[in-house]
């Protein structure tokens, strides 16, 4: 509905049924769906996922775009732009490779005799301050008017979206989102430890990679069409926890939380100020403070022990 120009719900629905209205067809069609669909998919993802790290591994750090797994899909996004001169579809699927790639790396590392969830987040922390060392390294030496494009992208952002972008990631939110759905109840077994899970009877490793494996596809594919949309999967589990409580498997109210804060953010991006900014611009101002909070009561908890 909102944009230049403002159309009422009655224009909206006559359009999305297919009726051709001059001006309001193509604006709906061709630009505001797609990114609405676009933003409420990615903000599902991230959002779920980001939960089911934070909660499998037990700690409020432990967000992908934290630890490492977001950064792994930007840099060779980064690359492909930067380096290859390449853009489109290619990048998508570099992103993701890579994506997955690194996450790999990180739970194989963290892994050693027995998993250890401290471990993995200092792995992953370390591996994301490289790959963005390698992302600044890569933004300096590149072309000033390739730098740009890669900026756009790695801000997060929603422009340009287009019907063709949402199929996939359609699929890869349904399915990822209905296995960690199905987990739900294993995901709160293992918020218990690693000791109590398996005295309960959960095959711990294949729960945990299989939880771990979903989440990464789901940023993965997410990352390659939006970009790193900054703090999502790291706000939206502790606040769908204040919104549902505990006790109750908060997958998808995670994801419902992750998707109001990216079309959210988005509308004040486009709308709040007199310069539109990307949404992951917004998102990061309303994380940055947070995480700040979080590490002040963690420091503060763990001095009063």
């Amino acid at each position: 509905m909102l944009g230049n120009t403002k159309y009422p719900p009655i224009t909206i629905i006559k359009v999305l049924f297919g009726e051709q209205i001059k001006g309001a067809s193509f604006a709906i069609n061709t630009l505001r769906l797609p990114r609405m669909l676009a933003g409420f998919l990615a903000g599902m993802a991230f959002g779920m996922a980001g939960n089911t790290f934070q909660t499998i591994l037990r700690n409020p750090l432990a967000s992908p775009d934290i630890i490492g797994v977001t950064a792994g899909s930007s840099v060779a996004a980064v690359f492909c732009i930067l380096v290859l001169n390449i853009s489109g579809n290619i990048v998508s699927i570099t992103a993701v490779v890579s994506g997955l790639l690194v996450a790999i790396l990180i739970y194989v590392l963290s892994k050693g005799g027995s998993f250890s969830g401290g471990r993995l987040i200092l792995i992953g922390i370390g591996i994301q301050a490289m790959l963005n060392a390698i992302i600044s390294f890569l933004l300096l030496r590149a072309s000033q008017y390739d730098v740009p494009g890669a900026m756009r992208w790695l801000s997060g952002s929603l422009n340009g979206m287009r019907m063709k972008n949402i199929p996939l990631l359609f699929i890869v939110v349904l399915f990822s989102g209905i296995i960690i759905s199905l987990l739900g109840r294993h995901i709160q077994i293992l918020e218990l430890g690693e000791h109590s899970a398996i005295t309960l009877g959960l095959k711990t490793d294949q729960t945990r990679f299989l939880l771990i494996l979903s989440s990464v596809f789901l940023i993965a594919f997410s990352t390659a069409i939006t970009g790193p949309i900054a703090f999502v999967a790291f706000l939206a589990g502790p606040i769908a926890t204040k919104l549902v409580g505990t006790g109750v498997s908060n997958v998808l109210p995670s994801g419902m939380v992750g998707a109001s804060l990216v079309l959210g953010a988005d509308l004040i991006g486009q709308f709040a100020f007199h310069t539109q900014f990307p949404v992951g611009v917004i998102t990061g101002i309303l994380g940055a403070p947070y995480l700040l909070f979080l590490l002040i009561k963690m420091n503060r908890k763990d001095g009063g022990a």
